[in-house]
């Protein structure tokens, strides 16, 4: 058996390839999955109804609960256990937070070859101004809030803080 012929025994029935192109898109490719870990990441958006309700671009329930059931199903999101009646609240992982920089790609990409508004466009102008530095603190701030890990003391304002205030400014000057 050739190494190839092992290497595609040991991929999962779903995957089409071994590709590490397709192994990602196959996780990650689809409009709404990126859409929901931006709003985890991004927006803080942790409940079922609030990423729903506060979905800029109007996610439905049945869509909603599809994306996030394979987030957690593939490992990007976990989510807590919790009684009848009670919300339940998702968590990134690891490898979701590793994500980071590929969210910066593609807004940096979006930037500067798609139409966009102001107020949403300032928060990915910063993160790409402020490149890997401003990331990796990003990173580290979604690591305490989501897997508590503490995060080392900067002595400055967190990047969320840097990111909450470009967007209040943007919002507030309605450019």
């Amino acid at each position: 058996m050739s190494e190839e012929q092992r290497a595609a025994a040991q991929l999962p029935a779903q995957q089409r390839s071994g590709c590490p192109i397709n192994a990602a898109i196959e996780v990650v490719g689809d409009r709404w999955t990126m859409l929901v870990l931006r709003d985890i990441m991004f927006g803080d958006r942790r409940h079922f109804r609030q990423l729903q309700s506060q979905s800029e671009e109007g996610i439905a329930s049945n869509i909603l609960a599809d994306r996030l059931k394979t987030l957690v199903d593939t490992g990007l999101l976990t989510r807590d256990e919790v009684r009848r009646g009670q919300r339940a609240t998702y968590s990134l992982t690891e490898p979701a937070i590793q994500l980071v920089p590929v969210l910066v790609a593609l807004a940096s990409w979006g930037l500067r070859h798609r139409p966009t508004t102001h107020e949403l466009r300032v928060r990915a102008e910063l993160l790409e101004a402020g490149g890997p530095r401003l990331w990796a603190e990003f990173m580290d701030e979604l690591r305490e809030r989501h897997l508590g890990i503490a995060r080392p003391d900067t002595g400055r304002p967190t990047a969320t803080e840097r990111l909450a205030e470009a967007y209040a400014q943007a919002v507030a000057t309605g450019e």
